[in-house]
């Protein structure tokens, strides 16, 4: 049961929008909707990936951050560049806590910023042979990478560099694949163009270099996609996988290596984590390579046994098998955590707003755990996204698309939920209004949430934020207006 009936929730988000004028109440109108679950399609209700109503506050990266961040940035032993001015690249380094096994500096680069530094002279006169002597140093000093990706930021389409030629020239020298990427950062909406540009480049410049080469394959083959191991979460996911009788060929891309991707295209079945990022090149492989692809979801108990049961249909016996033995052998360990933390967070309401798959996959976690979503929404979301989402949520929940700053206050003011799960541009915002707050980009600094192991972990953080007592000595929106105005002054003093 939704904290609000429909009537209400249609109710609040009209009294929202009374304060735009015409023309924007007539736009973010399109962006609000109050859940359906009998609808096949979001399309009439919800629009997403547009442009978002300037002027006010957006939570949107850009394709150069969906592109570098996401997709090509985690690859762990490839050196990614920034082919522009220097801060767009140390703001996208080492962000998002994708954990990987190296040595930095030696096979593994993540962590360290590559730039092209661009300067006024380079704008007026253009950065190729800059980028062309930054890729021979990269080979010189870091000779143990495998290849080479040119993340291009916004002064390079407007002044016209050819990353391109440069890329091809260079990989011919240093015998290494390098892949120049056109994620300037202007380029689409959101970072959705990024994530989608970067598919395309990977499809057109690495998946096919090893076409024709001698694997040693197996029936068991799979790869993870779209999984960035934050906090740990891809190896949490391989430890179930791996148990149950398949082999992981190759995690895209979080501890992912440049030979993984080169050899996924061998694999019985992909399995995607993340479809916002990754839908894209799981389609060209299903369509040039004849591989599947299957979504799972390993947050919470429920889904992990949904999906791993799901992903065993795709196999034979053997693998079903492993599938039950797996879940009989963790389901004591999950009802272990249940046991313990669902009697401290049974009933309490959650808001969430985040961007890639975290507004509908975590859900079943909470539910596990005896909470109610009562509010969700993405930053960069499309209607397929949507699609999926009013299957997973309540009837009468509030549905949110590239919400902006002021709505989003006034909802949680309005609706008063007892936990907010959303990005580090919002965190400290709820945390000054007195609302338990987690940051679910990047698990807050914790994590895996996913898997066996996940579970606990994310059972653990939303009761140590939710029933932390430093809550009691603030006081939320809703609760200050009902204070008489001595009490106000006193609470002041």
């Amino acid at each position: 049961m939704a904290a609000l009936t429909r009537e209400e929730t249609e109710a609040l988000i009209a009294e929202v929008l009374e304060v735009y004028p015409e023309k924007a109440h007539k736009d973010r109108k399109k962006h609000l909707m109050v859940n359906d679950k009998t609808l096949e399609s979001s399309k009439k209700c919800i629009t997403s990936n547009r442009k978002s109503l300037p002027g006010v506050m957006t939570m949107r990266g850009c394709a150069y951050a969906g592109s570098k961040g996401v997709v090509w940035g985690p690859i762990k032993d490839m050196v990614s560049i920034s082919h522009g001015p220097i801060g767009c690249g140390q703001y996208a380094r080492a962000g998002r806590r994708n954990y990987y096994v190296g040595t930095t500096g030696v096979d593994a680069f993540c962590e360290i910023n590559f730039t092209s530094d661009f300067q006024e002279k380079d704008i007026v006169f253009g950065g190729d042979k800059k980028l062309a002597r930054l890729i021979q140093e990269v080979e010189q000093l870091f000779p143990l990478n495998k290849g080479i990706s040119v993340q291009s930021e916004c002064p390079i389409g407007l002044i016209g560099d050819d990353i391109e030629a440069v890329s091809k020239k260079a990989a011919a020298e240093i015998g290494k694949p390098v892949v120049p990427v056109r994620c300037e950062g202007f380029r689409g909406v959101s970072q959705s163009l990024g994530h989608h540009i970067a598919n395309d480049s990977v499809r057109d410049w690495i998946l096919s270099n090893r076409d024709g080469r001698p694997f040693e394959k197996t029936p068991y083959d799979v790869a993870i996609l779209g999984d960035y191991n934050i906090g740990g979460d891809a190896w949490a996911s391989r430890i179930l996988l791996e148990e149950m009788g398949l082999r992981v060929v190759a995690q895209w891309s979080g501890d992912g290596t440049l030979p993984e991707m080169e050899n996924t295209p061998n694999v019985k079945l992909n399995l995607l984590h993340c479809y916002r990022s990754m839908n894209y090149i799981s389609r060209h492989m299903e369509e040039k390579y004849g591989i599947p692809w299957r979504e799972y979801n390993f947050f919470g108990p429920t889904k992990i046994k949904e999906s791993l049961r799901g992903i065993a249909s795709f196999f034979d016996d053997r693998i079903k098998e492993g599938a039950e033995r797996v879940i009989e052998k963790y389901t004591p360990m999950m009802e272990a955590v249940i046991a313990k933390y669902r009697p401290r967070l049974e009933g309490k309401k959650v808001m969430l707003y985040v961007g890639g798959l975290r507004p509908r996959h975590v859900v079943g976690a909470y539910e596990d755990l005896g909470m109610e979503v009562i509010g969700t929404g993405y930053e960069f979301a499309h209607n397929d996204d949507y699609d999926r989402t009013i299957k997973d949520m309540g009837e009468a929940t509030l549905i949110y698309d590239d919400v902006t700053g002021y709505e989003f206050e006034k909802f949680v003011d309005a609706m008063k939920p007892d936990l907010i799960g959303s990005g580090i541009k919002e965190k400290y915002v709820f945390h000054k209004l007195g609302v338990p707050f987690r940051q679910l980009h990047s698990w807050d600094y914790s994590g895996p949430y996913h898997g066996v192991d996940g579970f606990a972990i994310f059972a653990r953080d939303m009761d140590m934020t939710l029933n932390n007592p430093c809550w009691k000595k603030m006081t939320p929106p809703w609760l200050k207006k009902t204070e008489q105005p001595e009490e106000a002054e006193k609470a002041a003093a």
